[in-house]
């Protein structure tokens, strides 16, 4: 008999059973998500989460026996106070459904506690965002080609001539074939002229025969030869860009409301999430501005209370300045994201705009400017409407308007799937 198993999971049996469970209590797990979400940290967006969902909501109806009418059989081993075939009074009291006492000091309530797997809260992350499968993407991979050295060569130009390597191949030619040195040639010649001094006509035929050997010896044997050559040999090799930079600058005066930066923090996850499928290592730098701005910690960055103007030069003078002190150009991949309501000083925007096209925009891989407001956008804003004028010039550089979770998926479809990024 053959048996053939069509089940797609035989070896997790209960996930199906945990789907469905799932996707009955979906609008509370979506709470939870979202309340996990404002405690989270940008880094941490791709871990799994414990979730509480209250006992009822998971209670199902069921049908039960009325305790205070009809007749049951027990069986009671080892009681001592009925015998077989005693009656027991029914319990007093109107029937109806059983359940705990509730708590002296208020209402009670049990909380059923699961965690939920990476995948899952991934999911239910995007749920909002109308791309439940974002994060599983796949993007091509990006390498450079460097010329790095490929070990030595028999032939090349005669500027890649590796002087030591060549030496050092004659050298063990010169012993390996025993070519006499010269030194040896000067002590038969200094003992040859003592003979000669001295009269003894055996001594200098035969060291005369001896310095003529040595001499055709050394004339075979040559000091340096075209085997002993070695040239420098250079390869293009590809070579795999792991570590990136990702700038967050976000405006903190007292227009951007927390509803602001909820969504401004759902975009920095949505990016750091791309960075760190694409990249080894991603390194977060935290920028916040008014009329003023500085590196912070995720926590001053999202919850601090300072307030004040909006100058947004501050803040890109600030990250050139972080990016020349820590992250040069030719080791690292920067990326930026700009959060703000638009606001900023007319006197400000000559400056601002010739930061980005002199000194940021040519060290970044991308750029993403990110305007965020509490009702769908009527009116330009002062920063909506002048960095229009990158959008053309510079295809790394792009910009989006977000009243709402859902409006957030436009910026990362472009940052995807445009085949004119660089990364």
């Amino acid at each position: 008999m053959h048996v053939i198993d069509r089940r797609q999971n035989p070896n997790a049996k209960s996930l199906g059973n945990r789907q469905r469970f799932v996707r009955r209590v979906k609008s509370h797990i979506r709470k939870a998500v979202k309340e996990a979400i404002r405690h989270r940290k940008v880094a941490d967006l791709e871990g799994s989460e414990k979730v509480s969902i209250s006992a009822s909501d998971v209670s199902e109806p069921n049908f039960n026996f009325e305790r205070g009418t009809g007749n049951r059989n027990y069986v009671l081993p080892g009681n001592r106070g009925y015998q077989r075939g005693d009656h027991i009074r029914k319990p007093s009291g109107a029937g109806g459904a059983g359940g705990a006492t509730g708590s002296a000091d208020g209402d009670g309530e049990d909380m059923f506690v699961f965690l939920l797997t990476r995948e899952e809260f991934l999911d239910m992350f995007f749920d909002d965002l109308e791309l439940p499968n974002l994060a599983k993407r796949k993007l091509k991979s990006m390498t450079t080609t460097s010329r790095t050295r490929a070990g030595y060569s028999v032939d090349g130009a005669p500027q890649r001539l590796n002087l030591r390597e060549t030496m050092r191949r004659s050298l063990s030619r010169r012993i390996a074939l025993g070519r006499p040195k010269l030194s040896q040639l000067d002590a038969l010649l200094a003992e040859l002229s003592q003979a000669q001094e001295d009269g003894d006509e055996e001594a200098v035929r035969r060291l005369t025969a001896q310095v003529t050997q040595t001499r055709r010896r050394m004339q075979r044997i040559s000091y340096l030869d075209t085997v002993d050559l070695r040239y420098n040999r250079f390869e293009q090799r590809s070579k795999p860009t792991t570590q990136a930079v990702m700038f967050c600058l976000m405006d903190t005066s007292a227009s951007m409301t927390e509803d602001l930066k909820d969504l401004a923090k759902r975009f920095y996850m949505l990016l750091h999430l791309f960075l760190t499928r694409y990249y080894q290592a991603v390194e977060i730098v935290f920028i916040r501005h008014t009329y003023t701005a500085s590196e912070v910690d995720e926590q001053t960055f999202f919850y601090g209370r300072e307030t004040g103007g909006t100058v947004v030069s501050s803040a890109l003078i600030e990250m050139e300045r972080i990016i020349k002190a820590r992250y040069p150009v030719e080791d690292w991949n920067i990326y930026a994201a700009q959060a703000s309501d638009g606001h900023n000083f007319d006197h400000d925007m000559p400056q601002t705009l010739a930061l980005l096209e002199q000194s940021i925009l040519p060290m970044c891989q991308y750029y993403a400017y990110i305007e965020v407001g509490d009702e769908p956008f009527r009116d330009e804003s002062v920063l909506w409407k002048h960095y229009a004028k990158l959008v053309t010039p510079y295809p790394h550089f792009e910009r989006a308007q977000v009243s709402e979770p859902s409006e957030i998926y436009p910026v990362f479809h472009k940052l995807f799937s445009s085949t004119k990024q660089t990364a």
